[in-house]
């Protein structure tokens, strides 16, 4: 509920700042004395158009802020979550702000967050309903009758399971539609996906083979370069050709020389003895050479045999690598998603082959998701059916009472078409008033006139106040044209009203007025030669005094003010 409001240079307010309680308020005040500009203010703070003419004369904006009470489960908190309005504490009071520019531009906010005009607008008609004397809002939305006959006489059970049908039917058609798609999709590509499939097959590409096939390559280049240095250092050793000559040969040929210049036995005395040791020592060199050269051989052969490569293994692995890359190009992919793309086509052709009888079970499938929506839907209908009756009876025994006797109300249910089947029924619905008899009953707010309207949103308000999440009704001069008797029925029935959801009524009915639970009066004064529009909550003898004045006029007699007391009393 509405519990403060703040106003800040709006026209002739400069600035104003009103409670609200819960029960029924009542403003009253002499013609042009600026309730409007109060409920102006108010539609401000709740999304109405705003225009530059709002602001006061001399101020350099105008801004309004409205703080509700609502309970911790009320829908709008799903709401603002879902557009990212976080509140430090659910349990404070929500906060709608608006300020409007002299260029006529304004902002908007919730909680001080910024929003767009559009969610302070939705949020704020969770919040409040206004009927007035020229603008209705809420009831008189077409939108919000089904929603509020289901909420009057329909079991919650059969809108949850025709919501929850609703969906099942949706999501079956869409794997129908699905499946259709890609099937048809296949068979317009059946040649190309039967030939890629086939080629693929074959080459059966491998989870992580790119990176082993490319490892291998790797060593097999390595063992290769590897044996060829090997069979480089032997073929130094021992050249093929006979007519050239090894390191092994020279060795040979070197120490046969030196051999010759060693003496025999019996010439050993008459050599020098020195020139004896230095050949001998390097004839012994030429042999140490001669057998780790064959030495060298010999683990030169060994290293070529441990070696040895396999050119055609290398050969193969490298086809096969280059082979996967190829056709990972061709297909605009990584070789890594071959697997995977083979997998999906196979399942397309698949599909393609054996598609006919998965269509034929995900047919069946729709019409028996379908059907057991309509069996949930024809059973909301007919529950709708005997709650529109209940509801018109509701309604009309209310509607004499606020002087619409001759008036007929009608909730119409209208059939729709298949296509337009949702997961709220097959109908949607319309209250239909006709005001005088023989009139072609039409939508609230195109039949009856403004006061005729607003005593008509009153009789339903009786009837469907409990039904509502909306905490604050604002109605307008809603005993325009009436008095007495009527006019004291439509103040009990705003009194009732109120015993479910706050409600504030601007009243020139002395009888409304004397009904309300707090009681506000508007006022115009001047000061420093500007003037300014005030509202005072009234004690009991200054509301005595506004009642009396509300029946007398200007010159309040002592039979005005018992005629208050008598109505306060009442």
């Amino acid at each position: 509920m509405l519990i403060h409001l703040s106003i800040r240079d709006v026209v002739l307010i400069e600035k104003l700042d009103l409670s609200f309680s819960t029960g029924l308020t009542v403003l009253t005040g002499e013609t042009g004395a600026g309730k409007s500009i109060l409920l102006d203010s108010l539609g401000l703070a709740l999304g109405e158009r705003a225009n530059a003419g709002l602001i006061r004369s001399g101020a350099s904006q105008a801004s309004v802020s409205a703080s509700f009470e609502t309970p911790n489960n009320h829908p709008i908190f799903s709401l603002l979550e879902e557009q990212g309005i976080l509140l430090e504490d659910p349990s404070e009071p929500l906060v709608l702000r608006r300020i409007v520019s002299l260029d006529g531009r304004s902002r908007a906010y919730i909680a001080d967050q910024p929003v767009g005009i559009t969610l302070l607008r939705k949020i704020a008609s969770q919040l409040v309903e206004i009927q007035g004397q020229h603008e209705q809002m809420g009831l008189a939305d077409q939108s919000t009758h089904l929603a509020l006959l289901d909420a009057f006489g329909v079991k919650r059970e059969l809108l949850i399971r025709t919501h929850e049908s609703f969906h099942v039917w949706a999501k079956a058609q869409d794997a129908l539609t699905k499946a259709q798609r890609e099937i048809e999709q296949a068979a317009r590509e059946e040649e190309w996906l039967r030939l890629t499939v086939e080629d693929l097959s074959a080459l059966a590409p491998q989870e992580g083979e790119e990176e082993s096939l490319a490892a291998m390559r790797i060593n097999l280049q390595q063992d290769e370069r590897r044996g060829e240095a090997v069979a480089a250092a032997l073929s130094e050793l021992t050249p093929r050709d006979r007519r050239s000559s090894g390191p092994a040969s020279a060795l040979r040929a070197a120490s046969r020389a030196l051999a010759r210049l060693l003496p025999s036995a019996s010439e050993t005395e008459s050599l020098n003895s020195t020139h004896h040791t230095q050949a001998q020592e390097a004839l012994d060199a030429l042999e140490k050479a001669e057998e780790a050269l064959a030495d060298a051989e010999m683990l030169l052969t060994r290293l070529a045999s441990d070696t040895e490569g396999d050119p055609r293994l290398l050969e193969e692995t490298e086809e096969r690598l280059f082979a996967l890359r190829a056709e990972a190009r061709k297909h605009n992919i990584s070789v890594a998603e071959l697997p995977r793309f083979l997998a999906s086509l196979q399942e397309k052709l698949a599909a393609l082959e054996t598609g006919n009888a998965a269509l034929i079970q995900l047919q069946a499938d729709v019409t028996q998701a379908k059907q057991a929506y309509e069996d949930a839907a024809r059973a909301l209908s007919t529950a709708r059916q005997t709650a529109a009756k209940k509801l018109e009876q509701a309604v009309m025994r209310e509607l004499k009472p606020v002087k619409l006797e001759r008036a007929q109300f009608i909730v119409s249910l209208t059939p729709l078409s298949a296509e337009q089947w949702n997961s709220r029924g097959m109908e949607q619905s319309s209250f239909l008033i006709a005001a005088n008899p023989g009139q072609t009953p039409g939508p609230l707010a195109k039949v009856a006139s403004g006061g005729e309207l607003s005593r008509l949103m009153l009789a339903l308000k009786v009837v469907l106040a409990q039904r509502s999440d909306i905490g604050t009704l604002v109605f307008d001069e809603v005993d325009s044209g009436v008095g007495g008797a009527t006019a004291s029925s439509i103040g009990d029935r705003l009194h009732k009203v109120a015993q479910d959801v706050q409600v504030l009524v601007v009243t020139h009915s002395p009888q409304v007025a004397a009904r309300g639970d707090q009681h506000l009066r508007i006022a115009k004064r001047i000061r420093n030669e500007r003037t300014e529009t005030l509202a005072e909550p009234l004690p009991h003898d200054a509301r005595r005094e506004e009642i009396a004045r509300m029946l007398a006029g200007d010159v309040i007699t002592d039979a005005a003010r018992a005629a208050a007391d008598s109505l306060l009393l009442g």
